[in-house]
């Protein structure tokens, strides 16, 4: 695998800290943590809640008015009956340029195996709220470990398109699906690569802890998740990807990727590594080639541009910066969710403090929307 480090390190140990953005608070999230937030182009908002243990009353909703409502309906987010046709764990929603919201089911409570015929990616057109596309992903791609995380679309390859989809399994490999949007067929790319995996010997510090697996009664054991964060650059041509449990990101050509005569150590060869950076759950992009990712261990947004990291914001608020997303006006959006605070990091006890947060900074720019 091809390594350019170049001159990164210099700004990822202290990166430079541009001109403060002011945070705004779009909206207090009360009830169950959210993760995934999106915002269309028409300036909807859509957020999703996976179950985690706070037993949502749905998994996908709409801010309406300040508050959230089942999206599209409250039968769909039932999660009895079908698995196919009913959302049962939502990590993400994401909407694309031609006016869908896309789902992404995990099909996964509680990081238990995916429920056969539940994991799936399903599209729904935001001018009738109805589900138009529903994309069940087979035992070929999602393996008993899988937690399919986030989910980048470019519309205008193939005959409609093909989604990207990182695997941030917690007990098996990580990985990249690649799923033709046409014919629904998928493909498991880089599964169990280094890049797809956590460091070795992670160990995050947040609030002058060490971040850990502590449940109640058992021994601490070290929180290692596999491929989280996903971006695609203006141009369609490079995804970028990186661990929920890792100081790098990396780089690779979505030709590749798409290619079925392509083999992982062909796209493995082409993989550039362009960390070191800080740790982050979700990653953002823009018009501009900018991309944006959260620093869950200080609290911060940072941007990434010509190889330098700067953070762009800082504010007390920011309590685990979980999905970004960058809206038609202007602003980068964020969930802050506490998710370091949960039962399972302190011996059982939940340290979250609700309301949880949607909030926003001003970037000045637009998002990518291959359509």
């Amino acid at each position: 695998m091809k390594h350019i480090v170049a001159a990164l390190a210099l700004a990822v140990a202290a990166p430079a800290l541009a001109q403060p953005a002011r945070v705004e608070v779009v909206a207090n999230l009360t009830g169950a943590m959210p993760t995934g937030v999106t915002i269309a182009p028409s300036g909807r908002i859509f957020l999703n809640y996976p179950q985690w243990g706070d037993h949502p009353p749905f998994a996908v909703g709409e801010l309406r008015g300040g508050k959230v409502i089942a999206y599209p309906d409250a039968a769909t987010n039932d999660p009895q009956g079908d698995p196919a046709h009913h959302f049962l764990s939502v990590q993400s929603v994401v909407a694309d340029g031609v006016n869908r919201l896309w789902v992404l089911d995990t099909a996964a409570p509680g990081f238990a195996a995916p429920t056969v015929g539940g994991p799936k990616l399903v599209a729904i057109d935001l001018a009738t709220d109805k589900i138009v596309r529903t994309i069940v992903l087979g035992p070929e791609v999602v393996l008993p470990t899988t937690y399919l995380n986030d989910v980048r679309f470019d519309l205008r390859q193939g005959e409609a398109g093909v989604a990207y989809i990182t695997d941030s399994s917690v007990k098996g490999p990580g990985g990249l699906i690649v799923v033709d949007l046409a014919s629904g067929k998928a493909l498991r790319r880089l599964s169990g690569h280094a890049s797809t995996m956590p460091d070795p010997g992670f160990t995050p510090r947040i609030e002058g802890a060490v971040l850990m697996n502590r449940p109640a009664g058992a021994a601490p054991s070290p929180w290692l998740v596999a491929t989280d964060g996903i971006a695609i650059s203006p141009d369609g041509e490079t995804l970028y990807y990186c661990a929920l449990s890792s100081r790098h990101f990396y780089a690779v050509p979505t030709a590749l990727l798409r290619d079925p005569a392509t083999n992982d150590a062909t796209i493995a060869a082409a993989i550039r590594d362009l960390g070191p950076k800080a740790p982050s759950d979700g990653l953002a992009e823009d018009d501009r080639g900018v991309i944006y990712a959260g620093d869950y261990e200080q609290g911060t947004i940072r941007s990434f541009a010509d190889g330098v990291w700067k953070t762009i914001a800082r504010d007390p608020r920011i309590l685990w910066p979980d999905t970004l997303s960058v809206g038609t006006d202007g602003y980068l959006y964020f969930t802050a969710n506490q998710l370091y605070r949960q039962p399972g990091f302190h011996q059982g006890k939940d340290l979250r403090r609700p309301p949880y947060q949607l909030l926003r900074v001003k970037i000045g720019a637009d998002p990518v929307l291959l359509k």
